[in-house]
């Protein structure tokens, strides 16, 4: 199973296939990791598009949401974020605010107050 930590590195197959270790990361709340390892069986989209980053073993992998939600309902969970993003609409008034907070990077925001991954990133470089 691609879900596991007994694995830990593949070999050749970490060159272009998404291994247990890739899949770690992907599903990671730690800052560096937000929003990459994307790819299903291939890492060559992540790679292409810049979204690949390799296991950090000097950094524990933190697992789950980088903020949790306030519910274990089945429902609620499975659509809280679209009605975060039903919510976020409600605020702007500018047409081209409201595209972003559909088609936009998770974590913009129009007024500054929500940051995306990329400006965690950065503020963790400069610490």
């Amino acid at each position: 199973s691609i879900h596991t930590k007994t694995v830990d590195k593949l070999g050749f197959l970490e060159l272009f296939m998404s291994t247990p270790s890739h899949h770690r990361v992907h599903h990671a709340s730690n800052v560096k990791y937000l929003d990459k390892n994307m790819g299903m069986v291939f890492i060559i989209w992540d790679k292409l598009f810049g979204t690949f980053v390799e296991e950090d073993k000097n950094e524990k992998v933190i697992y789950g949401l980088t903020e949790n939600i306030k519910t274990h309902h089945p429902i609620k969970m499975v659509f809280h974020e679209w009605i975060n993003i039903v919510k976020d609409l409600r605020k702007p008034s500018s047409l081209k605010a409201k595209f972003m907070y559909i088609f936009g990077a998770p974590g913009w925001s129009h007024d500054g107050t929500k940051k995306t991954a990329r400006q965690l990133r950065e503020e963790l470089k400069k610490k």
